[in-house]
């Protein structure tokens, strides 16, 4: 039986649930009897069924799961939360073999749901394409485990370094459409999308995932000196559910002084966002680049030249790294080490 087979079939399902099971982790589920495939299922959305009771409840006949494996790609839980605990499902229906891709990061769950099958008589096989199971749910991960959301830093600069022209009024694209397309399809993957007061002032972003199909983003605002409340901005009037990171919500912003990197994380962590996308503008960017705080670098190399305007973020670009082509414009994605 190739265990890495159907695990990836479990990785495959779990990512259509990207951007609509927060704060919950992706999970896809398989169950095989005889070699086959006899039921999928994956988590689809917070409160609605885990991919494990999905897939158990689709079987046909449920007396052959006593001679079934079911694969998963994250630990079944062994908590109450809005449904109930899979492993107890898993025992109930007694599967006799479970394979798991990793374990889950959650203190709540970590190891108990592999332990309560063991105790309950369950093979268990675990760390089957691990690597790939937990690059799948890198959102989740650094939520519980670096109690801060995972940080993508996005931009697109022009082929002499710039990321927008000189005294630019509005929003400003170098990308192209298909780009930018791309860009809100990203948004509509994470929970945040974060920029800086100027940005906010001078472009006025609607920051939203408008050309795709899907949830749109948490807008967020970096403004430590309340330019936006003092200055009763249309762009802060027309977007009600942004969230100021400003004295009123940090305290080194109530002190008068510069809100740090990690402070932000920490107000983005108290909200429960396990993502965010920085789109900038470079201070904002340099902000987390020059703290090292971010994981994933999304940089769109484009061909127009601007010969001056706003120099884009230094940034240390992997010569290694190759891109991919979005019509004409490069896409380059790094991560961090």
């Amino acid at each position: 039986m190739n265990d890495a087979f159907f695990m990836k079939r479990c990785i495959s399902l779990a990512k259509k649930g990207l951007g609509y099971t927060y704060p919950n982790p992706m999970v896809g589920c398989v169950i095989v009897y005889k070699g086959k495939i006899i039921a999928e299922g994956w988590h689809k959305k917070a409160g609605q069924s885990h991919a494990e009771q999905e897939a158990i409840l689709k079987v046909d006949d449920p007396s052959i799961l006593a001679q079934s494996t079911l694969y998963v790609n994250l630990e079944p839980c062994d908590h109450q939360g809005k449904t109930p605990p899979c492993s107890d499902l898993i025992v109930a229906m007694k599967i006799p073999r479970v394979v798991v891709g990793c374990l889950d990061q959650n203190l709540k769950v970590l190891g108990k749901g592999v332990k309560k099958l063991k105790d309950a008589g369950c093979v268990v096989k675990t760390g089957v394409l691990e690597k790939e199971s937990k690059n799948l749910n890198k959102r989740f991960f650094s939520f519980h485990k670096n109690k801060r959301p995972y940080i993508i830093l996005k931009w697109a600069e022009s082929a002499d370094g710039f990321i927008a022209p000189k005294d630019s009024e509005g929003s400003y694209w170098l990308t192209s459409p298909l780009s930018k397309q791309r860009v809100h399809q990203w948004r509509s993957q994470e929970q945040s999308v974060m920029i800086g007061v100027n940005t906010a002032l001078s472009d006025n972003p609607k920051l939203n995932s408008r050309l795709w199909v899907g949830n749109h983003p948490l807008p967020i605002v970096i403004d430590p000196n309340n330019k936006l409340k003092k200055m009763q901005s249309a762009y802060h009037l027309n977007n009600k559910q942004t969230f100021l990171l400003n004295t009123d919500t940090c305290e080194m912003g109530r002190r008068g002084k510069q809100i740090s990197t990690h402070e932000i994380m920490s107000a983005l962590y108290q909200k429960n966002l396990q993502s965010v996308i920085i789109e900038g503008g470079s201070i904002t960017l340099e902000h987390f680049i020059d703290a090292n705080l971010w994981d994933e670098a999304r940089i769109f190399l484009v061909k127009k030249v601007l010969k001056k305007g706003v120099k884009a973020p230094r940034f240390q670009k992997d010569s290694s790294s190759k891109p991919n082509f979005i019509e004409e414009d490069q896409l380059l994605t790094l991560y961090r080490d």
